[in-house]
Formats: structure tokens, sequence, C-alpha cells
């Protein structure tokens, strides 16, 4: 946002502000009315609008701003600056008491409302939802969430903004360093200057920031995001209900809030075209100027699903498409747009900063020489002195343990550890093993205990959680930490151990993934008194492994942090010394003392200085947050360590509280203090218990990380030091690694405090964070590096991580290293400030890099916060973090959402959400999850385990709500779309194949030349004549019920006579040349009658009888073939004549207007008078009606000559002669299904056993139990044939052996399709039988379309089918790109069967109509004598398909016809040879060109986004994609329970952006077997689309992503 350009500030300075407003007269105030009321009826145009309003103000602005406008984008900011300065030399000497505006806790709350007024309130499609979906159906999930489990940095999320330009200094170009900070008058912690003014020093007012144009304005969250204004509202158009404008925020002064304009793309004033990206779309088009209020053709407004497409089309108004590319440059290596540096970023300009030094340890007389000594000391000589007191729920003290106790009992440990146990006489442990604490947060005592007894054993202890379920989130990493640490035994309380989960034997359950212990309770009664005589070693503090932290990194996985004895030792010094500690002061903790600060201060230090320690447990302060201000106050503690969720929760309950008093504290310790956001806890607790007698200077915040312990704390104010320091910091900066002191920004900015000094005796420098560890400018943020005696040594056994980590060896600009001391990594990023004070800004966890700027997790947590906190979620459970996809991190932020928030209220929040972090932090969010209430995985002490819920959603498992995807607004590197070369002539095309030694790209079948005693008839009717003569008794049909047994059969003479019948039936009723519709089941009816009209003259048409089940759907089918081929008559059966006449039917279809019914059941036995002999072989035979996947509906023309020539091809290539058997598994009514069953037999005279594949729903091994026992040879089946073997009897191959089915007899199976072979079905179907003797090569496909229903075969001679790999990016080009197998991005085609006899096939250009070259991706166009001559259309539209049948190529070859076939594909020639010695041409089919989406400039087949979607969760069954005005649609069937159906919104996003560059629109969940499917197995994508456009798919979810 900062980036605003000039045009933008000069139309920003024309706006009037109502200050402004007031001073223009009355006429120009009129007129600039009229002009409104003008742009709001549409006389005007936006453009003409601005142009006069700009002329109407132009004189009166110079004098509103003083200045003259040529000049004020310079001065702007000079004079901002000036007019501050003054002003800052009396904020200096105000009084030390007055608090600082800026540094208000509820200011970042003020700046991210201030942010969000910058949106016009406008709505979002909501996404649908069934409503089963809401039911939540986990018990736990309707119980309110324990609030108090607040990430751990949870009360200081909140974020310091202003609105204020109050920082002096702000007009010198470079400031020094020290003028960064706004210096704090000693005495008050925060109180600086205090006038902060709310407005812009130029005197025009805030109001006006709501003018800046965003930097991708179309693109932006803002602008995409929260104008998917509701379509609804504005179908009936008057001026109050305009379309939002999405393309611009267009400004708009407060003076004309009453008529919003109507605003459409147009009005965007070209003064935003220094912008080159305002106008475009993610796909980088432009934004064509639809008028964004008119209705989408023929889309019902009243139906959910369009209204809202609607309105999301409105917002990502549709880009010019460019058009295909035909020739173009090879791209791949720089396919994806790589983010430009802005020029203008902040780049650092300080000096190389010197390293820091802390001062020296002091030497301190009679100091103990190790941590054992100490106790040994106290426990002799002070045995009654109190060491550390426990409290209950209640905050009763339940025990005090004293040094002596803790001496005795410790001693008692280490005894028993080192003697009592032994496995087979060897004692279990030696000194140095490692020794697993699991101790429950509530019991101090015990682990002291413990960890003292294990340092005085000489052994490691290792303290972890408690694990409580065996499926605790990181459990399994902590196990694979003890396994790596050789941990065999575990110490614990009697209590815990009781409560630790059970095998059946009644020991300890292993925990997933954990090595196997032995569980070892530290209670009294289990450990023995050593004998007088045994006394512990006590050594001096050595290099030794002292004990082991476990910290769990930013991906998830646990690493153990080794501390030896001396660095232990040098830390308590270190601690002593910067605190000031003394001996038997009193301090409380409120940290866990198993690690961290909470360790280091109320377990270590405290020993070393005999201290008293009060430790409050977790569960306690959830009851109480009170409790540990009570407990300083009681014991009148002088040290307090705390987190900024302690002081944040004891803000919430401090009302009851009149009587406590701070005045004991020197020193409150802020152990998370470098979290940005603790600063505003740290305030607003100053502010309340000042009052209370807590004095400002007392609270001390510290920064330390597990690696390098701590590394800066604020001395308390006894110490003399200099006074506490601020910074106000633009995020914009921040996010580029720059210390910049905010001034243009007012909503981002960060406030951060001082975490005070360097540790005694330390060594601090700042480095780079990735790469080479240059040390950094002083004004550039990086990661702070510790070199000290306190440090972690290692990472307990990953050499390399602690090369990394522990052994950094800093290095100048110059590349020389400046120490040779190696320092430790903090993973703390921050910068050292004036008076070497140490500045935090964020953790390294936590950092997101997003188009090469730096985003902190914990910033983007207090934003979210500050909208609205607690309406809709519960505070503290909030999770950011970052996924990589697509070569970029995008954020992803998920929240628990409250149980009694609506649907409408979360969806609102989450669209504020997405506004405030864009305005913000000028970031895109990715994707907001709501999940229910308790369901995310909980870090041990309250908080959110990130990684394991990073985890969960990477892998479809977080089960949300609610669901927000983003990637429109944050994908910015999707590759360029294509952009058209200039065109190539024919000559040089054909030059070019010729030079590039390529031949032209086609191929044919053998010649069909040798007639055979069949082939001297022209008519199929004339062969089943003389068969009835020749061979009367000659089997050619037999067909098969579901139970496996014979249905029917007919010889040539039982067919010829049936046939006889119908003919004679229909001779005295119709014409010739009447078409006749047969609607029959499959069977040797539907045979015969097709035979008995070619016998009468007329020209049948099969159709596919309604469903009786669902007439609805598939009656009206029906009726439009009868009615669209002109049938005069229709044929059926006496069931199927009643159908079509019932009253069920009569709700779907019009029944008076169907033609003449007549039934064949009962046909009289008469003979016709004489056969029909057709004139000439050109007459129409037979139509040939199908539903294309697209969804149209085309009948083509068969001829009888054409309907001779497919047979004499398909009996060449399957060699079928009269003695043959073929089974067959297809649907009867049309393309090769319908030659197979009613004409091969007759011609070819085989004997077809005919399986109708609607019998396999009730018996799936039907069709290959029949095949087996006929010892079939070639079969043929459809893919859904396919599919429902391998699903129906994947897992029976062995019962199918038991009843004896071999397939050992089987040449050639084909499956019958007109689409690209579905290679993984195939090959699963053949690895699942070749059990029952299958051979691998036997399955193929063939090739078939409208044009020709019969391409490519595979036959029983010739090479078995070829797999090539192509590259599917190249695909998208149209172009072929071979790779190996494996390879990325690779896609496997198999061919799709031998070219029949008699057929040619060429390659051409779908635009150029040109030939192509050998491996070129083009239009597959096909000459033979069985192409069909046309289609057959009712509105006379041959015109527009003419060249489908009757095409020439525009060079080359000009005079041989082709028919396109409308599928794309390739010719490969291979290095087999086929029957005739030639070297075989193989044909490849990539898909249908209607059924291609073109997105971006490049072709997408639909399966292969589908592939990549169904692979991408284990729950998709099956999946659509379709696209509608530009949007790419998914549809996907969820088979599992409805709770996973929000989890595959994000995933599915993610594959097809990862796989294949597109951002998907629309995500819709639906049950299974909502896909429609036609008969071939082939999904009706366009019948998909219209239901879902019609609302009718009764989805699960529909997720509208932004």
């Amino acid at each position: 946002m900062a980036e605003r350009t000039s045009t933008g500030l000069l139309t920003m300075m024309l706006e009037p502000t109502p200050a402004v407003a007031a001073t223009l007269p009355a006429e120009v105030r009129e007129k600039l009315a009229e002009l409104e009321l003008e742009l709001s009826e549409g006389d005007i145009t936006q453009k003409g609008y601005e142009k006069k309003r700009g002329k109407l103000l132009a004189p009166y602005v110079p004098q509103i701003q003083g200045v003259d406008p040529s000049l004020q984008i310079d001065n702007r900011i000079q004079a901002s600056s000036q007019s501050v300065l003054p002003g800052s030399k009396h904020n200096k000497s105000r009084a030390a008491n007055t608090r600082d505006e800026r540094f208000r806790s509820d200011l970042h709350t003020e700046a991210v409302q201030a942010a969000l007024a910058k949106y016009k309130e406008r709505k979002m499609p909501m996404p649908s939802k069934r409503r089963s979906v809401l039911v939540q159906s986990s018990v736990e999930a309707c119980t309110p969430p324990d609030t108090s489990s607040a990430s751990e940095d949870e009360g200081s999320l909140r974020r310091q903004g202003r609105l204020a330009t109050s920082t002096p200094y702000q007009g010198q170009g470079h400031p020094a360093v020290e003028h960064w900070f706004n210096r704090v008058i000693q005495g008050s912690s925060t109180s600086s200057s205090a006038s902060s003014t709310s407005s812009h020093p130029g005197g025009r007012s805030v109001t006006t920031t709501t003018t800046t144009t965003t930097s991708h304005a179309a693109l932006n969250a803002n602008a995409a995001a929260t104008a998917l204004a509701d379509f609804m509202a504005h179908t009936q158009l008057d001026n109050h209900s305009a379309p939002p404008d999405v393309t611009g925020l267009s400004e708009r002064s407060s003076l004309h809030t009453e008529h919003p304009q109507v605003a459409s793309v147009r009005g965007v004033s070209r003064g935003y075209n220094n912008h080159t990206s305002i106008m475009e779309t993610a796909d980088g088009c432009e934004w064509r100027s639809e008028g964004s209020h008119s209705l989408m053709d023929g889309v019902p407004v009243n139906s959910r699903v369009s209204s809202k497409i609607q309105q999301l089309l409105n917002t990502l108004k549709r880009p010019k498409r460019p058009p295909l590319r035909e020739f173009f440059v090879d791209d791949f290596e720089d396919l994806l747009d790589v983010q430009q540096p802005d020029l203008n970023q902040p780049k650092p300009e300080g000096l190389q900063m010197s390293p820091l030094e802390g001062e020296p340890l002091g030497v301190v007389n009679n100091w103990p020489p190790s941590l054992p000594a100490a106790l040994h000391r106290w426990g002799t000589t002070q045995p009654k002195s109190p060491c550390l007191t426990a409290l209950d729920n209640a905050g009763k003290p339940v025990y005090t343990l004293t040094y002596g106790k803790l001496w005795t009992r410790s001693q008692k440990l280490a005894y028993t550890l080192l003697n009592k146990l032994s496995t087979r006489n060897e004692p279990l442990l030696v000194p140095g093993d490692r020794v697993a604490l699991v101790f429950p947060n509530n019991d101090p005592v015990m682990f002291m205990v413990a960890f003292y007894g294990c340092l005085l054993a000489e052994l490691v202890p290792v303290p972890i959680e408690v694990p409580l379920t065996r499926k605790d989130a990181g459990s399994q990493q902590i196990g694979f930490l003890l396994g790596s640490c050789g941990v065999t035994l575990a110490l614990t309380t009697d209590a815990c151990q009781k409560g630790l989960p059970k095998a059946q034997t009644g020991e300890v359950a292993t925990f997933k993934g954990w090595p196997r212990l032995l569980w070892f309770v530290t209670d009294g009664k289990h450990v023995v008194k050593p004998p007088k005589d045994w006394h512990p070693p006590i050594r001096e503090a050595s290099n030794d492994i002292a004990y082991i932290e476990y910290k769990t990194s930013k991906e998830g996985s646990t690493m153990g942090i080794t501390v030896s004895h001396s660095a232990m030792l040098v830390h308590c010094h270190a601690l002593t010394q910067a605190c000031g500690y003394t001996e038997a002061e009193t301090i409380t903790n409120v940290l866990d003392f198993k690690r961290e600060a909470g360790l280091w201060h109320g377990v270590l230090t405290s020993v070393m200085n005999r201290m008293h320690v009060i430790s409050i447990p977790y569960s306690l302060m959830k009851v109480n947050p009170l409790s540990w201000i009570q407990k300083v106050h009681t014991y009148k503690a002088r040290v307090a360590v705390v987190k900024s969720r302690d002081m944040h929760w004891s803000l919430l309950a401090q009302r009851d509280q009149r009587d406590v008093s701070l005045s004991s504290l020197r020193m409150l310790i802020v152990a998370d203090g470098a979290n940005p956001w603790s600063i505003s806890s740290c305030d607003a607790f100053l502010n309340v218990f000042q009052a209370r007698g807590l004095r400002p200077e007392v609270i001390c915040p510290c920064a330390s990380s597990s690696e390098a312990m701590t590394v800066a704390i604020r001395r308390p104010p006894e110490m003399g030091v200099p006074p506490p320091g601020k910074a106000v910091l633009s995020m914009g900066g921040l996010s580029h690694s720059v210390i910049r002191v905010d001034t243009e920004e007012k909503l981002s900015v960060l406030t951060v405090q001082d975490v005070g000094q360097v540790m005694p005796g330390a060594l601090v420098c700042v480095v780079r964070v990735e790469g080479t560890p240059y040390i950094c400018q002083t004004d550039e943020v990086g990661e702070i590096c510790v070199s000290s005696g306190c440090t972690g040594v290692a990472y307990y056994g990953l050499p390399g991580m602690t090369k990394n980590l522990f052994e950094t060896i800093p290095v100048t600009s110059s590349g020389i290293p400046f120490s040779d001391r190696p320092f430790t990594r903090t993973s703390l990023l921050g910068f050292v400030g004036p008076d070497s004070l140490v500045f935090v800004v964020g953790k390294m966890d936590g950092l997101m890099v997003v188009s090469g700027r730096r985003h902190n997790a914990d910033d983007v947590v207090a934003t979210a916060l500050a909208v609205e906190p607690m309406k809709f979620v519960y505070r503290g459970r909030i999770a950011v973090f970052s996924v990589s996809v697509l070569h970029d991190e995008r954020i992803v932020v998920v929240a628990e959402q409250r149980p009694d928030a609506s649907e409408e209220d979360s969806f609102q929040w989450m669209s504020r959400i997405l506004q405030a972090i864009d305005s913000i932090h000028q970031v895109g969010v990715y994707c907001l999850a709501l999940v229910p209430a308790n369901t995310l995985p909980k870090a041990p002490l309250g908080g959110i385990h990130i990684s394991e819920t990073k985890q969960r959603f990477l892998e479809g498992a977080l089960h949300p709500c609610n669901v927000l995807m983003c990637p429109h607004t944050c994908v910015t590197n999707l590759p360029k779309p294509r952009q058209k070369q200039p065109e190539v002539g024919p000559a040089s095309m054909i030059v070019g194949n010729l030079v590039a030694g390529k031949r032209i790209a086609q191929a044919c079948g053998r010649d069909v030349t040798q007639l055979e005693d069949n082939d001297q008839f022209l008519y199929i009717q004339d062969v089943l004549q003389w068969r009835a003569q020749a061979t009367p008794d000659h089997p050619l049909f037999l067909v098969l019920n579901a139970k496996g047994t014979v249905a029917s059969t007919a010889s040539c003479l039982q067919l010829h006579k049936r046939a006889e019948r119908v003919a004679a039936a229909l001779m005295g009723r119709l014409n010739t040349g009447d078409h006749v519709a047969l609607v029959y089941p499959p069977g040797i009816e539907l045979i015969a009658t097709f035979y008995g009209c070619l016998y009468a003259g007329c020209v049948p048409v099969t159709v596919r009888p309604p469903h009786p089940q669902n007439l609805a759907t598939t009656l009206p089918t029906v009726k439009m073939i009868v009615e669209v081929s002109k049938s005069v008559c229709i044929l059926t059966t006496q069931a199927i004549m009643k159908l079509l006449k019932s009253k069920e039917a009569a709700a779907a279809v019009d029944v008076k207007s169907w033609p003449m019914v007549l039934d064949t059941d009962d046909l009289p036995r008469k003979k016709s008078p004489q056969m029909y002999k057709p004139p000439t072989p050109e007459m129409l035979a037979y139509l040939d009606f199908s539903v294309s996947t697209t969804g149209i509906l085309a009948g083509v023309k068969m001829s009888h000559s054409a309907t001779s020539a497919l047979c004499r091809s398909i009996k060449l290539q399957c060699e079928l002669y009269p003695s043959r058997q073929i089974a067959i598994c297809l649907d009867p009514y049309c393309g090769l299904g319908f030659a197979l069953w009613c004409l091969c037999s007759v011609y070819s005279g085989h004997q077809s056993i005919l399986v109708p594949p609607l019998e396999l729903e009730s018996n799936a091994s039907l069709w290959l139990a029949a095949v087996s026992q006929y010892k079939v040879r070639v079969t043929f089946c459809s893919y859904s044939v396919m599919e429902m073997c391998t699903k129906g009897l994947g897992s029976q191959t062995e019962a199918l052996r038991l009843r004896n089915v071999n397939l050992s007899c089987v040449r050639t199976c084909m499956v019958v399709a007109e689409e690209r072979p579905r290679i993984a079905l195939t090959q699963s179907f053949s690895k699942i039988f070749k059990d029952l003797g299958l051979s691998p090569r036997a399955v193929s496909t063939t090739f078939g379309c409208r044009v020709n229903v019969a391409i490519c075969l595979q036959g029983t001679a010739g090479p078995d089918p070829t797999t090539v790999y192509v590259d599917m990016r190249a695909l998208r080009h149209d172009r072929v790109r071979l790779v190996e197998r494996g390879s990325p991005h690779s896609l496997p085609l198999m061919e799709s069967g031998k070219i029949l006899p008699g057929v040619k096939v060429i390659i051409a250009n779908t635009e150029t109509k040109g030939p192509l070259g050998d491996s070129h991706l083009g239009e597959i166009w096909v000459s033979s004598p069985h192409n069909a001559t046309g289609y057959y259309t009712v509105y006379g539209e041959e015109a527009l398909h003419a060249d489908h049948f009757n095409t020439k190529l525009s060079f080359g070859d000009t005079q041989t016809v082709w028919a396109r076939t409308g599928y794309l594909g390739f010719l490969r020639r291979t290095e087999l040879t086929d029957a005739s010695g030639e070297r075989h041409d193989a044909l490849y089919v990539v898909g249908s060109l209607d059924e291609t989406l073109e997105l971006r400039g490049m072709r997408y087949h639909p399966i292969d986004i589908e592939t990549s979607v169904i692979r991408s969760h284990k729950s998709i069954a099956e999946c659509a994609v379709f696209t509608w005005t530009n949007l790419l649609v998914v549809v996907v069937e969820l088979e599992g329970s409805e709770q996973e159906a929000l989890d595959l919104v994000a995933l599915v996003t993610n594959v097809v952006l990862e796989e294949h560059y597109l951002i998907v629109g629309v995500v819709v969940v639906v049950d299974p077997g909502v896909i429609p499917i036609n008969s071939r197995g082939e999904k009706q994508r366009m019948h998909l689309r219209d239901g879902f456009l019609a609302d009718q798919l009764d989805p699960i979810y529909v997720a509208y992503n932004m």
C-alpha cells in the first residue's frame, strides 16, 4: 500500500474532506450533486464524471492545501515532518507520568479498525453448506474449550499501531541509529511524547486514506475478497444498489455518500495505468469491461449457485483469453514468474555493526564450584531454610521443601538409581546415562528432587511432558528424542504413573514411536536410605553433559539440547549478577519449571543463591489468574517470573482484588518479553497495577532461547542502567529486514520494547538470516548470535545441525571471520539499538517468507485478534503458519470457532481478517480455516501445537467447519499466459518439416482389395438372406442373462424369419425411406427388428429404452432422439410401450405427442410381399445417435456402402470367420458397440456371445465367466464394464479360480472407447486378472468417434500397443515432448489400437488446417470408405458441420477428402514392424477438442486435472472439472464422513496450483455417484455443469476461492 502512484496522490488531493467541503461555494456544491445524480442514473460515464468533477474542484484545491498542486507530491513528506518537529522538543520535557498515546494496548485494535474502515462493508459469496455438516460430530466439540489455554504468547498478541505522526526526526533522510527510538524519560517505563494528533500534519483529515489504490487492485484481498458483493441485491438496478466496483477501489469522499456511484470497470480513470498491474487478473490478462451488472446469459438468477458465481465473477471480471500459441520458444525453466525485486524497497544504509559485549562476569568469593556443591552446602549448613513451596489448585500451600529435605531426598534417589536398579545382575544405570523425567506441572517438589537426584548420581536428566494419551500432539517426536538419547528409564510420581494409559497387562502402555521404558516411581517408599559411608561424588563443574532440554522445531521435529555442567554454572552466575539475586530472596515462578526460564530461575539459580521459590502451577492459573499476584503480596516476593499472558489474564480478573500490593517487587521478569506483542501486556498491566504499588521500572523483559539460554535481560533499576527504549517501526521496512521509524503508513507499525542489555560475559552480534552469516548493518534486522560460556553445547546426536547452529562463525562484508570464537544462533530476530539495548522483532520459528518479504506469524495473529477478537473465535486459539505451494510460501490462518457463532457471522469475520491482514501487512492470506472448538492439537501448557496443526492441514485431517481460500489474491507467481507468435506460412511449414527431417504425420491401415465370398454383396440385408439360404442353422447370436444361462439364441434362418415378420408389419403402414425408432432392451429382438426395417426399406434408429426407475432423466432423451431423427414410428416391446404411455411418463414428457407405437411381441407369421432393394449403395442405411461427453446429441448418417466397408474392415482386423466365437459386453445402441452387436456377425458369420452390461450390476463376474466358458479368443467391453470388474471382483479372484474361470484363452480384449486410453484402469484390470491366466498383452483399446465409429482396433495380428511418456506441460502448449518414464510432469499415453484396413489418418493443425510432422500434436483427420456421410440434424445446420465430414488440407495433399474427428492426438513412427513388414505408425489419442479447457492461453485436458485431484486425498472417489466463464470449477465426490468435506478444499486448490499452474475458482464437494457417467463410462461434464448452475447437485459444500 505504501507504493501509491503519483496519479493516485493527485486524485487523493482532489477529494475534498468534510472540513473542506464546507468551504466550497454553494453553486459548486450544487453542480457536484447534479454530477453525482447523472452518474448514478447512467447519463454520464465514470470517466466523464471524474473529468468534470476535477474541473469543478480544480480552482479550490491549491487553496485547500495551501500549496501549489505541482509541488504537492514532493513537498508532502517534508511538510509533514516540519510540522511535527517543533512539537517534538516540547514532547521531551513532558512530565514523566504521562502515558504515551501511541503505546496504548488497544491501539493495535484501533489500527485494525481503521484499516477495515477503508473498505466499505461489502459481502462475499458465502460458501454453501449442507446442514448436516454443521452438526458437530464430537461430543467434546460442544464443550467450550478452556479459553485459558492461550497460545504461549497469548495475551501478549496485541499490537501497537499508531495513527499519529509524532515521531521526532521523521524529516531526516537517513537518521542516525539513535533517532529511531523515542527516548523514555527515566522513571517511567513507557512514557514518551503524548501529543499524538490523529490527523495528518497537512491538515487533511485521516479519511483521505481511503483513497489509496491497492497495489494490484483487482487481485488484492481487499478488492477481490471484500468486493464479492452480494449480487442478489443488485438484480434490481436502481441508484442505490450499484454493483461494487472491484477493479480499483475508486475513491469517494465523505461528501458524497448519499448515492454510491454505479461504477463499472470503465470507471477506473486512465490515470491508474502507470500502475501496470492494476488491471491484471491472476491470469495476467487485462480485465474486460463488461457491464458489471448485466446478467450472464441464461443463468437463472434465483439459483443459489449461479448467483454466487455471478458475485465471484463480478469481482474477478473476466480476462480476455489470448489465443493459443502455435510456434513458440521453449521456456520451461523460467516458466514461473519470478518476483522482480521492487526497486523502491528499503535497503539497509547503516555501517556494519560492531559486536556487543556484556559486562565481565564478576568474581564472587566463596562461589560454589558446581551446582551439586551448592546444594550440599545449603543442605548441610541451612537445612531448615525453605527452598520451594508447592501450591494446590485452590492456591493453598501443600508442601514446602527445605534445603535439608532436598539434599537428603536427592541423595536417597541418587543412591537408589545407581545401586538398587539392576538387570541380570548388571546395574541398570551407570553415570552418564540419560534418564527421562516425567512429572506433571503441579508437582515441582518431586521434579526438583528427581532433577538433583540425577545430578548427584551423575546421570543426565531429560525432562519431558507427561504423555496423556497415546495420540498427544508431538508425542511421537518426543519418543524419537528419547530413543536417540538411549533413554531406558523414566522417573515419575505415583499419582502420575497411575494416570498414564495402561496396556492389558497393567503396565504403562508404549506410546507411538517411543522406546521401551521402565517406569520408576520416585515417591518415598520406593527409594532407600544410603549406607552411612556412601556419599555422592561432588566434583567441580566440567564439560560433561548436565541435562538435556527438549525443543520442538518449526517443522515439528524434537531436538535435545545438551547443557554442560560448566555452562549451567556460568549461566546461574550470569543470571545472579544480571538480576542482582541475593541469598534467601523470595521469588514467584509461574513458568514451566521443566525448561527454559522456569528451570533456569526456579530450579537452578534459586538453589545457587538459597532462594525460596513459590511455584504456581498452570492448573491454578486457569482457575485463578490472579493467584501469582496474590502470592507476591502474601510472601512479599522480591522477584516474579511470568509470561505476558499471565499479566494479560490477571488484568481480566483484577476487578475483584482491591487489597493486593506489588510494592515488594524489585523485578518482574517477563520471560517472553522478546515477543513483539508483550509490550501491550506490560503497558496495560502497569496502567492498572501502578496504583497498587507496582513501580514502572521493575518490569524487566528478557530474551532467551533454548539453544543460547538467556540472551539479554533488562536490569533492575538499582543497577543504574540507561532507561528503557521503545521503537515504532514500519512493518513494510521490517518485511525487507530494514529498520525504519515509521513515517508513512500509520496502520502498519510495530512498537517494540527493548529486552535490556546483553548478559554478563557474553558477546553478541546480529547476522543475516539466510546463507553466509554476514554481520548485519546497524539498521538491518538479522538473527542474534551469542558467544559465551553459558549456551547449550549441541543438539544431542545431530552433529550436522549442531555445527550450523552452535558453531556459527560470523563474517564481515569482505568475508573475513570477525572473531575466533564460535557463536550460537539464538533463533531470535532483532537488532541492537542505542545505549546497546537489544531489540527483538520476531522468532525464526514464526518467520514466513512470502515473495521475498518476511512476515512474522505472531504479528499476523495479533492482527487477527484485533478484529472483534472475542466474538467468533477463542483468544489464543489461533494458529498461523506457512505452507509451500508453487515455489513460494503461502500464509494459512486456522482458528477455533465459538460454538455459538453463526455461519454468516464467521464468514463476515473471516472476510474482515483478510482485509485487515492485507492492509496492515500488505500480504495476502492463502487459506483461512475455522475449526470447531477444542479440536486444534494443544501444546503441553495450553497454546496450539503449530507444527501438528500444519501437518493436519496438509494431510487433510483438520476437519474445519469453515474455509476461505484466496489463491486469486496471493498467488502472483503463476507463469505468464501464452501469447501467440506470428503465423508461419504453409511453405515454410513444409520446408521446416523437411529440414528438421520430420516426415509428415500420416498413416494408414492395410489395403482392402481382395474380395471374399460375401464381399460381392453391397447391402448387409442381402448377406443375411444369403446366409439364411446357405447355412440356415448356423448359430449367429447367443444372449446371456444375469445367471449366466442362455436367455435366447438365433440362427441365420431364425433371424431372417423374424426380420421378415417385422418387414411385413411395416410395409403396409410406412413408406420407404421413413425413419423408425427401435426402443428395445439389448437382445435378439433389437437385431431382428433392425433387419426388418432394412427389408422394408425403412431407416432404423436404435434408442436406449428409458429406465423405469429414472424416467424423469432418461425419458426426455428418448423423446429427443425420436423427434430429432424425425421417426414416424416407434417399434418396441409391450412392456416398454406401456411405460412410454404411463402416468409416470406423462410427468416427464408429453405422451400425446409420441408418433405411432407398435409392439413387436406377437407379430403374425407372414412373409413380406417383396424385399426392398435400395437403388444405390450410397443410400442411407441407418442413423446412429449418441450423446457426446460434452452433452451434445449428434446423429450421423451411415450409408449402405459405409456399413459394408465397416464390417469388412473389422472382419479383416480381427480375422473373423464363421467358425469363430467372440464375446461382446457393450451397449448395442450406437458407435462400434452397435456395429459389433447388429452388423458384424451377420457379415462375417461368426457367433457372437452377447452379454448386456446391465446384467453385470447383479452379477459382476458374468462377462469373464462367459469368456472362460466359451473359450473366447476375442472379446470387447466398455470402460464401465472394466471398472465394474476391477472394483467388484478385485478381491474375489481366488473364488473365481475355484469356479474354474480361466482367461488364458483370450488373445485380445478390446475396450471400446471414444477417449484417451485409461492406462491406470487397463493396467489394474490386467494385474488383477493375471492370476486367472489373462495375458498382460491382451488388453488394448479401440478408438472411434462420430465421424467414423471405428478408426483403430487392436485386432489379432500386429505389434502390441506401445506406451510413451509425454511432458504434460508441453501438451498444454499443443506440443508433444517425449520424456522418460517417471520424469516430473510425465504423462503416460497408450496407443489406441491399430489403424483399421482401408483407413487413412493424418494429423492437422487445428487452426491453419495444414499437415503436421511426426510427434506433433494436432487434430486427427480420417479418410476411409466407412466414414459416416454427415450429421443428421433437424435444424439444417449442415453448413456449420460440413467441414467435419469433408474437409481438405490447406497445403500439401490438397485433393484427399478428410473427416475431422474433433480429437487431438499425434502419430509416431515406432521401431516395430507391422504385418506388412513396414515400420509401424502408432496413433496416440490425447483428448477431445470440445472437452479441452482453454485457460491462461493454454489448453488443458480435464482428465489430467482430475487425475491430480483424485490423488490428493484418500476420500476423493471421483472428480470432474469444467469451466464457467473463466472460472475453473472442480467437483469432487466424497467417500467418507461429511466432516472431511472442507479438508478437501485446500488440498484440491494446492494440487491444481502445483501441478497445473491453475487457480481453482470453485470447489464443490458432492456425494458419491453425483457425477454423471454415460454408457461408455465417460464423464458427462456438461450435464454436471448444467446441474451445478441450476443448483441441482445437492452439494455437501461449495467453496468459492477468492
